[in-house]
């Protein structure tokens, strides 16, 4: 409940709000019993990437205020973007249109480009970049607008642009796709060598990746449904072997042009770039039937999986040249839960958006949409490297949970975020960030700047559990900066609960700073009184659809000397009570722990799905 006498102080980007009135772990009325929490304070931990915190396409007050690790230009319309033009094809997000993107001079193209705006407006931000090369082998051949579905040329559609009426959605009105296109009426080839000029011009500009300039490259983004986004240049599906042979020649074009760039591959859209190539998702959402049980394309490879083939594909490449050209295995996910992903707001759709979370990472939850099994998301991906790649890090460079403008919204974004770091996620980035004022950019303040000042939650996770994640979760960490334990505790719950704390590794008697996002208040994060600590030992009140983080000082705890910060080196245990370079600007740590959810075999059923229409990006 927003307490009547409360006052906003004038910090420098997140509204924080005290309230002197309200006394943590203080019984709401009719306040319902919550499930048990339990921390390990003493525990080593694991660091924490702080690249999990990116985003995609960011608000550039926000990049600024948060100190964004990373800012993903990707999606779409990147697949087929011309640099030296700045020119996009919008595929079939908008009629296979190219369209010129605004720049101050054209004339002076490449300079002053898309991609080189959102460079610098990262460099202001202090955000590496993520950027986008092409394997489809095409790009837009001039400045000048086009479509890949002209009405005049191939006939009447099923609907067209109102503003460009000649451009069709390449679906004729009898509902068939119309075939047979020329990819010249919109696009020119493009292969390692225009990357190779492109990265040239960035580094020129920019300086390498080992200096400054853009440190990641994503190979294109998922390949595996151009048959359906980019059917006017690329009509069938990527097979296994064209996606091996153009992984080795674009990534070994970034590679050779920036060696201390980083790579991210094969970018799937979602559940089945795990398990089929494009080629087989195209072949069997048209044939169905057995084709399910036995794709044409993975029979050909020896009955491999998808995913397992390309990193087998990877290891070899760097056998036989001795340089690695994958440094992450980049795979999408949006939960295909009905409504999760289109902001569903009914009680129904609220309730699964908050417990399918667990995809990510339960191996006993079963995901509740046509994929009907458990997805074990991040173990599953970690699993697949260590068998077939090990080394390669992990990345999600789109995933996004809906309703970033609701508290619901909020709850389910901190509770990825928690995930991801518990579960040694090494980066990845929020497909369709939030506005500044969204209560989803609050999920990430209270992780990046819960106080207005540049305090973070830690970067080294540490062993917490709930009874019910499905009602409240919670996660652990400690801060390497000053040696604080930053606590993370998400009611998921419509109502107030009051919820046992056990916490091992503190003082008799101690104190926790105590920060709270709720429906209560959607615009800002409310600076409660202090918790008190007893035997490690608290009762929290948690009101109904809530953030609470709790912040024990290095003297409250008791230390065991083997606390390391993301870099592996010994942690400080000083108490220091100003943390605002704290987690954000912490170095991508050079090791991931191994999952302890559970293992198993990477095979898994896929059941037939268009996934023309399963994903954002």
């Amino acid at each position: 409940m927003h307490p009547k006498r409360s006052t906003v102080l004038p910090l420098l980007a997140a509204a924080v709000v005290t309230a002197a009135t309200m006394v943590a772990g203080s019984p709401l009325a009719h306040a319902a019993g919550g499930p048990a929490l339990t921390v390990d304070a003493k525990a080593a931990g694991h660091p924490i990437s702080p690249d999990i915190y990116g985003m995609n396409f960011a608000d550039a007050g926000l990049a600024k205020e948060l100190k964004l690790p990373v800012d993903r230009w990707g999606g779409n319309a990147t697949t087929r973007y011309n640099y030296l033009t700045s020119t996009s094809n919008r595929a079939s997000d908008w009629y296979f249109e190219n369209i010129p993107d605004d720049v101050a001079d054209p004339a002076r193209l490449p300079d002053g480009s898309s991609t080189d705006q959102f460079v610098e407006k990262d460099e202001t931000a202090g955000a590496d970049t993520i950027l986008t090369v092409p394997l489809i082998g095409w790009v837009p051949k001039d400045r000048e607008k086009a479509c890949g579905f002209g009405v005049a040329k191939y006939g009447p559609q099923q609907s067209t642009d109102q503003w460009m009426p000649d451009c069709g959605n390449g679906v004729a009105t009898d509902g068939k796709n119309v075939t047979g296109n020329d990819p010249a009426d919109t696009s020119v080839r493009a292969g390692a060598a225009y990357v190779t000029d492109w990265l040239r011009h960035l580094t020129g500009k920019y300086g390498t990746a080992a200096k400054g300039g853009v440190k990641y490259y994503d190979l294109d983004n998922e390949a595996d449904i151009w048959h359906a986004t980019h059917r006017d240049v690329h009509p069938e599906g990527a097979g296994y072997d064209e996606i091996r042979d153009s992984t080795y020649t674009i990534a070994g074009a970034v590679k050779a042009a920036d060696p201390g760039a980083r790579t991210l591959g094969p970018v799937g859209w979602g559940w089945n770039s795990i398990l089929l190539s494009g080629l087989d998702q195209k072949t069997c959402n048209e044939t169905g039937g057995d084709c399910w049980s036995n794709p044409p394309d993975q029979a050909a490879h020896g009955g491999v999986p998808y995913a397992t083939w390309y990193l087998r594909q990877m290891a070899a490449y760097q056998r036989q040249h001795r340089t690695r050209i994958l440094d992450y295995y980049d795979n999408h996910w949006y939960p295909q839960g009905s409504g999760i992903t289109s902001g569903g707001e009914d009680a129904a759709t609220q309730a699964l958006r908050l417990r399918s979370t667990r995809q990510l990472w339960d191996p006993g939850y079963t995901d509740e949409s046509w994929i009907n099994q458990p997805v074990d998301l991040i173990p599953r991906m970690r699993q697949l490297v260590d068998q077939n790649y090990p080394g390669t890090k992990l990345a999600v460079s789109e995933y996004n949970w809906g309703a970033l403008d609701h508290i619901d919204g909020a709850l389910a974004e901190a509770d990825v975020l928690g995930i991801y770091g518990r579960e040694g996620l090494d980066l990845a980035t929020l497909w369709s960030p939030p506005a500044p004022t969204d209560p989803g950019a609050f999920a990430f303040r209270m992780y990046l700047d819960y106080d207005g000042r540049g305090s973070a939650f830690g970067d080294t996770s540490l062993t917490a559990a709930s009874a019910d994640p499905d009602k409240v979760s919670v996660f652990a960490s400690r801060r390497s900066s000053d040696g604080a334990l930053t606590l993370m505790v998400i009611n998921k719950f419509t109502d107030g609960l009051t919820t046992p704390l056990n916490v091992t590794g503190l003082a008799s008697r101690t104190r926790a700073q105590v920060f709270q996002y709720s429906g209560a208040n959607t615009s800002a994060i409310t600076r409660l009184p202090d918790q008190v600590v007893s035997g490690g030992k608290a009762s929290l009140t948690l009101p109904g659809y809530s953030v609470t983080e709790l912040v024990v000082p290095a003297a409250g705890q008791v230390h065991t000397g083997h606390h390391r910060d993301a870099n592996g080196q010994q942690a400080s245990t000083a108490p220091v009570h100003d943390a605002r370079s704290a987690g954000a600007d912490q170095a991508v740590p050079p090791a991931r722990p191994v999952s302890t959810r559970g293992v198993h075999t990477v095979t898994g059923s896929t059941l037939p799905r268009d996934t023309s229409t399963a994903h954002h990006g």
